[in-house]
């Protein structure tokens, strides 16, 4: 099958016009200018960018992860699909020992069978400083014992894990999740720039929602942020306008190009109407879109995004003003490799040989098709 549409955004550059032709789940070519013969499906004035990849997504559709079920996983990632993510992580907020164990076993199953990318654990090894929206008793230090039993329980689909570096035991459990295989992630932290430099020294590879839930950048105390912005590690980025400024998303993608990706941190409300949720053990109030802990006064901490990541990319590009190929770069590419799933027949990217994943997208970068696996998901 030849697709041919006025844009297509690939690793090198946007073909305008460009075509595909796919065979069966995979793309075999990828040109610009007129296709070879007439195209099977001519998608017009459209763009055609690859299937997005999210790594950080707590809940869509009024379901969230953090129960374990099949069914609500389906739930989350149907409705992340619906807006162009056909890969993604199921990440988890701070819970008990027993409790994560449990849902990281069952959500282990869906990464075997295809259907998850792997697990993100949010937790529970975060500051108490810095908890944000997660549950402060139940937060706790990364002793080998219980980082083991929650790898253990996974089996090899834990695939990252965020912690704040400067807790006892900190360095050793960085250490430990990289000799196993997992990204370390430094988040939710207050450490100085030295702590969070050692970390990244120890193998810490990714700065989990910079800024947010953050020592603050001060120019004599630059602290985590300070340390991810100078080091050659990836960091996430959520675009929705709460979480950060477009100022800051410019500044951040000028100073590490290619080490960008967006995340949603989407929680259950994310696809559906405002109203009363739960993240993890934490009672929200979704008001208006924005995702905050229940509080008498309307104003609690910000707790997760009800953002999907065709909503991230039309902010980052309309309202930001970054470039199109740099933020389905991303959106798609960036995180599609911090995980690996950038092989010769991977996902990420419109290239021969991947997956034919790809998000059909109108000029106001609207979603107009989905395609999963060669296969249209919505029309």
């Amino acid at each position: 099958m030849i697709l041919s549409a006025s844009q297509v955004v690939t690793p090198a550059r946007i073909l305008a016009p460009g075509w595909l032709l796919l065979d069966g789940e995979r793309i075999a070519e990828v040109g610009e200018g007129a296709p070879p013969r007439p195209p099977d499906v001519d998608l017009g004035d459209a763009t055609v960018v690859p299937g997005f990849v999210d790594l950080h997504v707590h809940g869509g559709g009024g379901a969230s992860f953090d129960t374990g079920t099949a069914d609500a996983a389906d739930v989350v990632a149907a409705t992340h699909l619906a807006h162009g993510t056909t890969s993604m992580a199921a990440s988890l907020v701070t819970d008990t020992q027993d409790r994560m164990v449990d849902a990281v076993r069952e959500l282990a199953l869906l990464v075997r069978d295809g259907r998850l990318a792997g697990i993100h654990l949010e937790g529970p090894w975060l500051s108490p400083q810095r908890s944000g929206a997660h549950q402060p008793g139940s937060l706790a230090t990364p002793d080998p014992a219980s980082v083991d039993a929650l790898l253990g329980a996974g089996d090899g689909a834990v695939r990252m894990v965020t912690l704040a570096p400067e807790l006892p035991g900190g360095l050793d459990a960085v250490r430990r999740l990289v000799d196993a295989g997992v990204l370390a992630a430094i988040g939710h932290t207050d450490a100085t720039y030295d702590e969070a430099r050692a970390a990244l020294d120890a193998g810490a590879g990714l700065g989990t929602h910079l800024f947010n839930a953050m020592r603050p950048l001060h120019h004599r105390d630059p602290g985590p942020v300070g340390a991810l912005l100078d080091s050659p590690v990836d960091v996430e980025l959520i675009a929705d306008g709460v979480h950060l400024h477009p100022a800051v998303l410019r500044t951040v993608f000028a100073a590490k190009p290619g080490r960008c990706l967006l995340v949603t941190d989407a929680m259950a409300a994310a696809g559906a109407p405002d109203g009363d949720y739960a993240l993890g053990q934490m009672a929200v109030e979704v008001r208006e879109g924005i995702a905050r802990l229940a509080s008498d006064d309307g104003d609690g901490a910000i707790a997760g995004s009800t953002l999907t990541m065709d909503a991230a990319v039309r902010f980052a590009v309309r309202t930001a003003g970054l470039p199109l190929a740099d933020v389905v770069h991303a959106a798609s590419t960036t995180p599609a490799r911090m995980w690996g799933l950038d092989g010769p027949d991977g996902v990420g990217a419109i290239e021969p040989g991947r997956r034919a994943d790809l998000v059909v997208l109108d000029d106001d970068l609207e979603v107009v098709r989905v395609m999963s696996a060669g296969t249209w998901v919505t029309r």
